[in-house]
């Protein structure tokens, strides 16, 4: 098939990319102290060289004494930090793609150790007390305030120093998803309850995030079904369930929807093919990106469990005839990209024989 689709460019108000490639976040723990290296600035660049016209950056964690939860995680906040940012902004636009930071709070899941305060527990919606020591700091309406301000502050230094928008990290069992969650948000506040006062953190930290960039900012919105620690998880069973969550998160300002799946390919309610993506751009109007083993013949989670196993270059011909037609506006890719940073190049040049195959190894290289 023509590979054309994946490579049109996408217009959102000023925001326009030059294809629909999307490089997607992925934790690469090569920033010591939470500063990104000349590594980490040639590691975007050589992406955005090769015809990726969106880069969402690793998760970046914002300026919160608890949002960090694993070692040499780049932060967004600092000046030294930021300064390092603005270098990976330049370099990325050099190369005529655009970048957006993906701003991050583990919430309940840091442990204690975790830099850059070990004495520090995890915060989330609700207290964790074992043996005497609070592993989790059950948040006050201070604490989900100043959060609150962490963020807003984040979305405003990313469009100081030239970043084209930021993704807010509402998935896979970190800090916002932990609110959404029934099992992990036992609230008797109004920040707990039914799934709609549930939502009640993730909209208030979209609309300060709004007010931080003003209009015309692209502020992405990345949730996800599943979780880390559950893969059958399911926040909502219904494509009505599925409006009523999105929508007051689109009415809070979310210009485009990023719909984490594990495979990309797999309808996500019964009696339609849509996938998340489809899904969520249906119902709420929005533009959307899919995800989810893009390009690759297995998924993430075998390579945690089988460490040998290698991942193969895989058709995209349900892919491009999904974009066609129109079931969704943008595409991630995560490990292929990761593996091989010419991915994109090949796949526009017809040079899909040349496409490196994916093994755990490539999570220890930053290339």
């Amino acid at each position: 098939m023509s590979v054309n689709a994946l490579f049109k460019p996408f217009q959102l108000g000023a925001l326009r990319l030059p294809s629909r490639v999307v490089m997607a976040p992925m934790t690469r723990s090569f920033s010591p102290g939470g500063i990104p290296t000349a590594k980490v600035i040639e590691y975007y660049r050589r992406r955005a060289a090769a015809g990726v016209g969106l880069i969402v950056t690793e998760g970046t964690t914002v300026g919160h004494k608890a949002a960090n939860g694993y070692p040499h995680v780049p932060r967004f906040y600092g000046e030294d930090a930021l300064a390092a940012w603005k270098q990976v902004v330049d370099a990325v636009h050099a190369e005529g793609a655009k970048i957006v930071p993906q701003l991050w709070h583990v919430g309940n899941v840091r442990r204690l150790g975790t830099e850059p305060d070990g004495d520090v527990p995890g915060y989330g919606p609700m207290a964790k007390v074992k043996d005497g020591k609070e592993l989790v700091h059950g948040m006050s309406h201070e604490d989900i305030n100043d959060v609150i301000r962490a963020f807003a502050q984040a979305a405003a230094d990313a469009k100081a120093i030239g970043m084209d928008g930021v993704e807010i990290h509402g998935a896979h069992g970190y800090l916002v998803d932990q609110f959404f969650w029934e099992g992990t948000n036992q609230r008797d506040d109004e920040y707990g309850g039914s799934l709609a006062k549930r939502s009640r953190f993730a909209i208030e930290l979209i609309r300060a995030v709004r007010v931080a960039v003003g209009e015309g900012f692209p502020i992405i919105f990345r949730f996800s079904q599943w979780k880390q620690q559950d893969y059958s998880a399911r926040l909502v069973d219904t494509p009505e369930a599925l409006g009523a969550f999105l929508q007051p998160l689109a009415d809070a300002g979310v210009d485009i929807f990023h719909c984490s799946t594990r495979r990309f390919w797999e309808p996500e309610f019964e009696g339609s093919n849509l996938n998340l993506a489809g899904w969520t751009r249906q119902l709420t109007g929005k533009p959307t990106i899919t995800v989810g083993s893009v390009g690759l013949d297995g998924e993430f989670l075998q390579f945690m469990v089988d460490t040998d196993k290698v991942a193969q270059p895989a058709s995209l011909e349900n892919l491009l005839t999904r974009l066609e037609n129109d079931e969704f506006d943008l595409v991630a890719v995560g490990r292929a990209l990761l593996v091989d940073p010419d991915w994109a190049a090949k796949v526009r040049d017809g040079h899909e024989q040349d496409i490196l195959p994916f093994s755990r190894e490539a999570l220890t290289t930053l290339v």
